[in-house]
């Protein structure tokens, strides 16, 4: 199957068109720590599952510009909704990889949403035919609504080196542990889950140094632009979008808000008045402008990367994750500034500040994405060392 995708401006349409829906179940996502059904069927009838789908499936193969642009959307409406919707897209994208026939049984199922993870916290041991799979595996964002879980494992042979394999698991071959209990992105359901001697076949095992090297064993995907990349320049520029949205929503809040807001214990009648108020707008909207500026000049060093075909400088790969680090580091302070301002009412439940706080707070201290970590390995490879990780 094929199919006439959806333009960018379609689909960034489509995702503004879903805030108002995706703010009234954002409540209810963060008291029961997932996101609601009706949001999920929402992104469903969107489009926002089939972004990083291969057309012959009905997907749209869109580029990372796009996915920026439309999880900002959502994330100006609900971070964990679009956090959840952006992780999808990853392993999606990564189980274009696999061998065709592993892509049929998986794209079988309409609107199909994989969850996944980059830690190996799992041990896999060969057996005929495959591997035999033992472990946990925390923080799988979207778990809760997923069919597939994309996993990474050690394996382990009595006559070879242990080697960390990317694996593709029926959600109904693990067990979800209710172990979600956060202060931020409280929304995305990202709960853990364990295997307990899976058996995993061979035809759905690829080794993770491939992927993350941009090679996959598909024949059908094989001259398809947006599998030519390496896994984390992918990674980076897929997660950047909801931070955006975050600071958008940050700014649109506390807007919303300044008119009916006086500073107490002053005699300014309006917050709006306030000359320390300018200052501070002006700041927080001159910081969101500019991770805006990181995470389009990532989407579109990805995608002409990809589009051309050109082979990748370790400099670029490093770059790439300096400017996922970049973004959140600029939204993180933005957000810290306009929640700051927002006084002492904002900290109240039903005013959406002190969610999107908490939010970009979990979102900048994730392993991949935590600023300074990637301002280091940036600054590493500038000053001439070798990288200290094979993320990259």
């Amino acid at each position: 199957m094929d199919t006439n995708a959806p333009t960018r401006e379609q689909l960034v349409r489509r995702a503004a068109d879903l805030v108002p829906v995706l703010r009234k179940n954002s409540a209810w996502s963060e008291e029961n720590r997932r996101v609601h059904d009706d949001a999920i069927e929402a992104l469903a009838e969107a489009g926002i599952f089939k972004m990083r789908a291969p057309k012959r499936y009905g997907g749209f193969e869109s580029d990372t510009r796009t996915l920026v642009e439309v999880a900002a959307e959502l994330g100006r409406a609900d971070g964990s909704t679009s956090w959840t919707a952006s992780v999808y897209w990853i392993p999606t994208w990564m189980t274009g990889h696999f061998p065709d026939h592993v892509q049929d049984e998986v794209f079988s199922t309409p609107d199909v949403r994989v969850c996944g993870t980059l830690s190996p916290t799992a041990m896999a041991t060969p057996v005929p035919g495959g591997v035999v799979v033992n472990g946990k595996w925390g923080f799988i964002s979207g778990a809760l609504h997923a069919h597939w879980q994309e996993i990474v494992a050690i394996q382990v042979g009595p006559d070879s080196e242990p080697m960390p394999i990317l694996a593709l698991v029926p959600m109904s071959d693990l067990q979800i542990v209710d172990d979600w209990y956060t202060s931020g992105l409280k929304g995305t359901g990202s709960v853990s889950t364990v295997a307990n001697e899976v058996f995993v076949p061979s035809d759905r095992i690829l080794p993770l140094g491939a992927i993350i090297q941009g090679q996959g064993a598909s024949q059908a995907n094989a001259d398809a632009a947006i599998y030519r990349a390496p896994l984390l320049p992918v990674a980076s520029a897929s997660s950047v979008g909801t931070m955006v949205g975050l600071g958008r929503a940050a700014l649109e809040a506390f807007l919303e808000r300044l008119p009916d807001r006086k500073i107490s214990y002053t005699n300014y009648a309006s917050q709006g008045e306030a000359p320390l108020t300018h200052l501070q707008v002006a700041d927080a909207a001159t910081k969101i402008d500019e991770a805006e500026f990181h995470a389009f000049s990532l989407a579109d060093l990805v995608d002409t990367k990809t589009s051309t075909g050109a082979q990748w400088t370790l400099q670029e790969r490093v770059k790439a994750r300096a400017s996922m680090g970049a973004v959140g580091r600029r939204v993180k302070e933005a957000v810290d500034i306009l929640a700051s301002a927002s006084g002492g009412s904002s900290i109240y439940s039903d005013v959406p500040i002190q969610r999107i706080a908490r939010d970009i707070q979990a979102v900048s201290l994730h392993a991949l994405m935590h600023p300074n970590t990637n301002a280091e390995l940036y600054g590493r490879v500038l000053c001439g060392l070798e990288p200290n990780t094979l993320y990259i």
